[in-house]
């Protein structure tokens, strides 16, 4: 039974439920095709495929000027994206020599730093060694002074022991015959 129910849906259509001839005002398929036609007529009479025209013209102009738009905004988009691309690029050159420059600058400073320091050295090793100079110096000619006073003490209590009142004369006389040959 299944296989033939296609065959009654077929078979139930509405151009084999009418009878008799197909010219006549009682067969509904005739009176449904000069429907049909009138209302094809009424639309072509009042011009509607051109205004259907029409309006899909419009339509398609639009939709034309859209993606002509779309298209520009795209190019735009690609030409301000290459215009950042390029400039971040910029940007991570300038970044890099300005790092290597900070670089340059940081060990120029650091070897103006050591050669600032090695002469500050210099001069205080100079300064220590000046004033050791100095002590050194000071020490000799304290040491020296020392010596003479200690000599002359020492001379003058031994001529103190030796010395008596004939030695005494004898010297002051020699002296003064010293100074007068001495002066003449």
């Amino acid at each position: 039974m299944k296989r033939y129910l296609p065959l009654f849906a077929f078979a139930a259509t509405p151009a084999f439920a009418a009878s008799g001839p197909f010219v006549s005002l009682h067969n509904t398929n005739f009176v449904v095709l000069l429907a049909f036609i009138v209302f094809i007529a009424v639309l072509v009479y009042f011009k509607v495929p051109k205004l259907l025209g029409e309006m899909l013209d419009r339509r398609s102009a639009k939709i034309q000027a859209d993606l002509d738009e779309a298209r520009s905004l795209r190019e735009e988009a690609q030409k301000l994206l290459a215009s950042y691309e390029r400039k971040h690029k910029e940007m991570q050159a300038q970044a890099v020599r300005i790092v290597e420059a900070a670089k340059k600058e940081a060990a120029a400073a650091a070897e103006e730093a050591k050669a600032d320091l090695q002469d500050s050295i210099a001069r205080r090793l100079a300064g220590a060694e000046e004033q050791i100079a100095q002590a050194e110096a000071n020490a000799i000619k304290e040491v020296r002074n020392r010596a003479v006073t200690v000599a002359v003490a020492a001379a003058r209590q031994v001529l103190s022991e030796q010395m008596t009142k004939d030695r005494s004369g004898q010297l002051i006389d020699s002296a003064i015959d010293e100074v007068d040959a001495k002066l003449h």
